[in-house]
């Protein structure tokens, strides 16, 4: 029976992708801290992946990974700055370090399923 590394991975595969994307949005973010009229963005993360996995079912094909320009949405500050800026930075730095960890945590998550499929190809 021959491996289909799309069901194998499942989801994981574009959830690196996305979560790739958003620390470069967030990253984004936090640079332009004292930016005046800087809007600060966010990738809406769930959409972003139901999207692509309707695209999937549609296409077949998994590894697209574009992000779709209504899933990068504008944050609402609690407190926006008298600049017009609305970064927020102890929150970005959160939601950063949030987005690492579960990058992380899907990286680790792909990394037992090839040690998976290397065991079953070599038959151990």
């Amino acid at each position: 029976m021959p491996i289909n590394f799309d069901t194998a991975f499942g989801i994981h595969e574009n959830a690196l992708l996305y979560r790739g994307e958003r620390s470069a949005v967030i990253a984004n973010n936090i640079a332009n801290a004292d930016t005046p009229n800087f809007k600060a963005r966010d990738l809406n993360f769930v959409d972003a992946l139901r999207s692509q996995q309707t695209i999937s079912d549609i296409s077949g094909d998994l590894s697209s990974g574009n992000l779709a320009p209504g899933n990068l949405l504008y944050e609402v500050p609690t407190q926006p700055n008298i600049d017009g800026n609305t970064v927020e930075t102890q929150i970005e730095q959160a939601k950063f370090a949030e987005n690492a960890m579960q990058y992380q945590a899907s990286l680790t998550f792909l990394n037992s399923k090839m040690k998976n499929l290397m065991s079953a190809i070599r038959g151990d």
